[in-house]
C-alpha cells in the first residue's frame, strides 16, 4: 500500500484499533449430522469379508487432536504465515466424521491455554459432538474429552515431556472442572507485538480481526490466576488455572478428582522439545509413574516415529557431570559437532590461524550443548542448509527432528526400575499412533496429499515477510553463548524453520473392540488391545497361543514352556480421489472444500499388499546398568509376505525363552508395500561416494518450496502391535 503521509497511516491504525476488538473465539458449530447406518454397516462388512472368523471389529481413531484453543495452534493458524484461520473444536468433530471417517477421537488442547471459559467451551463441544453421533449404543463417532499436559525443561534432569490426559466420561460432574497444566512462564504475553499485529492487519485486511485479537487471546491466559498449591482439587475455585510441575503432582491431582482416566506420553524422542541427555529412567519409579493410568504410549504421530532405540547420543556426560559434545558415530552426526564444523570453516575463510579456529570449533560445540534446544541460535546467521542432516537417525523410519533414543519406546520397554525397598518396576505400554494435529483435523494420515493443509507445515508465501522470520544476523566466524536462562522467546527458541522438513501427516490408533460405543472402545484401550499405524488402516492381529487359547496383544502372560505366537496383517484400501457422496450430503460442497481440502477418506475395493512382518524382541534389564543395546533385538525375526496373497500370516516359537529366566517383551511390526509419503526423506540429502550427506534440499514451509510440492518420497506404511509381556511362571515379577 502507498500512503500520502504519515498522518493518514496513523489515522487508519487508530481506526483499526478502535473497531477491531474481536469477540473471544468460541467452540464453533457442528454442521454435520450422524452418518447413515448403511455407511457404518459397509465399514464393518469390509472387515468381516476378509476375516469372518474374528469377533468384533477393528475401529480407528486419533487420541491427540488440538484446536486453535491451544496457544501454538492459534499462532500457527495465522493466514499470513500459511495458516488457514481459526479452527474451533466443532471443526474437529466435523473433520473426524466426514473428512477422515474415524470411529473415535479425543480433544487434547494444551492445558496452559485452557482458561476457565475455553475449558467450559471444550466440554460443551465434546458433548455436542457425541449428541450428533446418533444411537449411543452404536454411534457413528465417539468423542473423548481431555487435554495435554505440556511439560518442557531445558534441563534433562527435570524434563518429563508431554502427556495427554483422556477421560472416559464427559458429563458435568464426571470430569474435572479445570484442566491441569504444566508451568506456563512463557505465556505471559503475546509472541507478536501490538505494532506487528496492526501492520499484519493492514497486510491481510480481510482477516484483520484475527491479528487484532491476538493480544486478547493471550491476555485471557495471563489474566487467569494460578490456583493455590497444596490444596485438594475439589476445594479450589473453578476460575483459576491448575498447575502440576511434574508427573507426581499430575497423578496426585487426578487421584483427587477420582475420575477414570488415561495418561499417554507422546513426542518423547522429538528433539525440538526434548533436551539432549534426557532418559526415561528418572520416570520409572512409583513417584513419577502411575501403572494404572500410564499404560499407553504414542509411538507415531505427525511429529515423527518414537519407536527405535540407538546407542548414539546428542550429548554425553563429561568428567564434571555436565553435558559435552560427543564425537560422531559412523551413522550419526551430533548437531553440536556440526556447529563446530560450521564455525571452523567460517573462521578459516576469515584468515584466522589454525589454532584459533580449532579453539573456536571446540567453543562452538560446547555453546551448542549448553544452549539445549536452542543450540542453533549459537551460530549467528545460521540457515537450514548449514546443518546438513545432523541429529537425524538415517536408518530409522520417519524419525523426528533430532531423535532422542533414550526416550524411545524400545528403551522404555527394556529398562527396569530398581528402587530400594520395592521390587523391580517396568513400563508396560501398549502402542498407539495419533496425529498431534493442531488444526482441528483428527486422522489426517488417510491420504498423502496437500502437505501445507494436512501437516503442521507453515510459513509465509510472501518472500519479504518470510525473510523477516529467519535468522537476520550476519554469519560471524564465531559462536555466541545464550543467556543462562535461555530467554530467547517461545517462538524463536526452537528451530521451527528446519522442523518443516520433518512434519508428517500423522498416525492412528486401532482398537480391537467388541462394539462401537464409548465403553467398548475404552475397554480396548484399558486392556491395551490396541495398535498403532503410520496413517494407513492396516489390519493387524498378534496373539500368543497358550493351551488352545489365543492371548491377544497387550496381555501379560505367565508360561511354563517356550511361547508360541501367531501374527497376521492385511493392507489398507487404496484411496480414490475426492470424497464419498455422504460427505457432500452431510457437509455440503463448500464445507468439504474448506474443511477437507476436497479430499476425504475414500477407500476403493483394492488393497495394498503387505511386504513383510518383523518381530521385535526386548529382554528386560535384570540388573542396574545392563546395556540396553544388548537387550533390544530389532528385528529378531522377519517373515516375508507371499506376493498376491491378501493376508500375511506367520507362526513362530521362541526356542531360547526358557534360557532367559526373565520377562521378555515381543511386538509385531507389519510393513506394507512401498508408497509415497510426505517428508519421508525429510531433508533430502545429497550423498558423496563415501555415503556422507554433503548437501540438503529442505522441504520449507514458506515460499522457497512451492505449496503444491508435497515433498513426497518412497516409504513403507506400517503398523505396530501392542506388546505381549511374557514371563516364565517361576520367574514372575
Amino acid at each position: 500500500m502507498r500512503w500520502c503521509n504519515a498522518g493518514s497511516l496513523a489515522m487508519l491504525l487508530a481506526m483499526i484499533a478502535l473497531c477491531g476488538c474481536e469477540e473471544p473465539q468460541g467452540r464453533g458449530q457442528i454442521q454435520g449430522a450422524a452418518l447413515a447406518d448403511t455407511v457404518l454397516q459397509e465399514r464393518a462388512q469390509r472387515q468381516a469379508t476378509v476375516r469372518p472368523d474374528v469377533e468384533g471389529q477393528i475401529l480407528f481413531g486419533d487420541l491427540h487432536v488440538h484446536t486453535t484453543f491451544s496457544p501454538d495452534a492459534f499462532i500457527m493458524s495465522t493466514p499470513l504465515t500459511g495458516g488457514t484461520g481459526l479452527h474451533p473444536p466443532a471443526d474437529a468433530c466435523d473433520f473426524a466424521r466426514y473428512c477422515s471417517g474415524l470411529d473415535f477421537w479425543s480433544i487434547n488442547d494444551h492445558a496452559e491455554g485452557l482458561t476457565p471459559r475455553r475449558w467450559a467451551e471444550t466440554r460443551e463441544s465434546i458433548r455436542e459432538c457425541n449428541a450428533a453421533a446418533g444411537d449411543s449404543d452404536n454411534p457413528d463417532l465417539v468423542a473423548f474429552l481431555g487435554w495435554e499436559w505440556s511439560q518442557v525443561s531445558t534441563d534433562p534432569a527435570t524434563h518429563y515431556g508431554h502427556k495427554n490426559v483422556i477421560f472416559l466420561d464427559t458429563a458435568e460432574g464426571s470430569v474435572p472442572s479445570r484442566a491441569i497444566a504444566a508451568p506456563r512462564e512463557r505465556l505471559s504475553r503475546a509472541p507478536i507485538g501490538r505494532v506487528s499485529q496492526l501492520m499484519m492487519s493492514l497486510m491481510d485486511f480481510e482477516n484483520r480481526e484475527f491479528y487484532l485479537g491476538i493480544q486478547g487471546y493471550y491476555d485471557e491466559i495471563a489474566d487467569t490466576p494460578l490456583c493455590e498449591q497444596g490444596v485438594n482439587v475439589k476445594a479450589l475455585p473453578d476460575d483459576c488455572l491448575e498447575v502440576a510441575s511434574d508427573p507426581r503432582e499430575l497423578f496426585t491431582k487426578l487421584d483427587q478428582w477420582g475420575f477414570d482416566s488415561l495418561v499417554i506420553p507422546h513426542g518423547n524422542t522429538w528433539g525440538m522439545n526434548t533436551p539432549a541427555g534426557t532418559r526415561f529412567d528418572k520416570q520409572l519409579n512409583l513417584q513419577q509413574h502411575d501403572p494404572r493410568r500410564q499404560i499407553l504410549f504414542e509411538i507415531y504421530s505427525g511429529h515423527g516415529n518414537a519407536e527405535e532405540y540407538r546407542r548414539w547420543r546428542a550429548a554425553v556426560s563429561g568428567d564434571d557431570g555436565g553435558l559435552v559434545c560427543p564425537e560422531p558415530w559412523d551413522d550419526y552426526m551430533p548437531c553440536c559437532h556440526r556447529a563446530g564444523q560450521i564455525i571452523r570453516r567460517r573462521c578459516e575463510a576469515s584468515g584466522e590461524s589454525p589454532a584459533e579456529c580449532q579453539r573456536r570449533e571446540f567453543e562452538a560445540r560446547q555453546n551448542f550443548v549448553d544452549a539445549g534446544n536452542s543450540g542453533h541460535l549459537t551460530v549467528p546467521g545460521q540457515q537450514v542448509v548449514d546443518w546438513l542432516n545432523c541429529g537425524t537417525c538415517s536408518d530409522c523410519f520417519n524419525e523426528p527432528m533430532d531423535h532422542r533414543p533414550a526416550t524411545s519406546a524400545q528403551y522404555a520397554l527394556a529398562i527396569t526400575g530398581f528402587q530400594p525397598g520395592q521390587g523391580p518396576l517396568n513400563f508396560r505400554f501398549g502402542f498407539i499412533g495419533s496425529s498431534d494435529n493442531h488444526r482441528s483435523q483428527p486422522g489426517t494420515g488417510y491420504k498423502e496429499v496437500a502437505r501445507k493443509f494436512m501437516t503442521e507445515s507453515f510459513g509465509a508465501e510472501n518472500p519479504r515477510l518470510a525473510r523477516r522470520v529467519g535468522d537476520q544476523r550476519d554469519p560471524e566466524p564465531f559462536s555466541v553463548a545464550l543467556d543462562a536462562d535461555n530467554s530467547v522467546g517461545l517462538q524463536n527458541s526452537r528451530n521451527m524453520e528446519r522442523q518443516n522438513s520433518f512434519w508428517l501427516t500423522g498416525g492412528l490408533v486401532a482398537a480391537h473392540s467388541q462394539g462401537r460405543d464409548r465403553h467398548a472402545i475404552w475397554d480396548s484401550l484399558k486392556r491395551r488391545q490396541v495398535y498403532a499405524t503410520s496413517g494407513d488402516r492396516i489390519l493387524l492381529w498378534f496373539d500368543l497361543l497358550e493351551g488352545g487359547n489365543e492371548v491377544p496383544m497387550g496381555s501379560e502372560v505367565l508360561v511354563t514352556g517356550n511361547p508360541r505366537f501367531r501374527v497376521s496383517a492385511i493392507g489398507d484400501f487404496k484411496q480414490q480421489p475426492g470424497c464419498p457422496e455422504h460427505a457432500y450430503t452431510g457437509l455440503g460442497e463448500a464445507r468439504v472444500a474448506s474443511l477437507c481440502a476436497g479430499q476425504c477418506y475414500n477407500p476403493g475395493d483394492e488393497r495394498w499388499q503387505m511386504d513383510r512382518i518383523e518381530i521385535v524382541r526386548i529382554r528386560r534389564q535384570s540388573y542396574p546398568g545392563e546395556a540396553v543395546e544388548t537387550l533390544v533385538e530389532d528385528p529378531w525375526r522377519t517373515f516375508d509376505c507371499e506376493p498376491g496373497v491378501l493376508e500375511c500370516t506367520a507362526e513362530f516359537v521362541d526356542e531360547a525363552f526358557r534360557d532367559e529366566a526373565r520377562e521378555v517383551v515381543y511386538y509385531a511390526r507389519a510393513i506394507q508395500e512401498t508408497t509415497a509419503m510426505i517428508n519421508a526423506d525429510n531433508l533430502r540429502c545429497e550423498y558423496d561416494e563415501q555415503g556422507n550427506c554433503v548437501a540438503v534440499n529442505p522441504c520449507y514451509g514458506d515460499y522457497r518450496t512451492p505449496a503444491e510440492d508435497d515433498c513426497l518420497a518412497p516409504a513403507q506404511q506400517r503398523a505396530w502391535s501392542s506388546p505381549l509381556f511374557v514371563a516364565p511362571a517361576e520367574e514372575a515379577p
